[in-house]
C-alpha cells in the first residue's frame, strides 16, 4: 500500500480546525497559525520519513520515531500556552 504524500497529508490534517472554526467560536486560527502549523506537520512529516529510511533496526525507528514525535508535541505545547515561558508562547 502506497502511503499518503506529507504534504497532502499536512493539508488533510489542517482542514480539522479549518471545519471546526466554521461550527464554533472556539476555533480561531489566524492564517499564521495555519502556516506556521503547516510548517510544523510537513517538518514533522518529513522527520518521519527521515528516520524510516535511514534506520532499519526496529527498536531504533521506534526510539527515532518517538523523539521526533515528542519534539512536535514540546515546540506545539510551548507555542499553544508557554509550558517553558519562551517568547514564543502563545497569549
Amino acid at each position: 500500500m502506497k502511503s499518503l504524500p506529507i504534504p497532502l497529508a499536512a493539508l488533510s490534517l489542517l482542514l480539522v480546525p479549518f471545519v471546526a472554526s466554521l461550527f464554533t467560536d472556539e476555533v480561531q486560527w489566524s492564517g499564521l497559525d495555519y502556516l506556521i502549523m503547516g510548517v510544523m506537520l510537513l517538518a514533522v512529516g518529513s522527520g518521519i520519513q527521515w528516520v524510516l529510511q535511514k534506520f532499519q533496526n526496529r527498536r531504533n525507528r521506534l526510539i527515532g520515531v518517538g523523539l521526533v514525535v515528542l519534539l512536535f508535541l514540546l515546540v506545539w505545547a510551548e507555542l499553544a500556552v508557554g509550558v517553558f515561558g519562551t517568547p514564543f508562547a502563545g497569549s
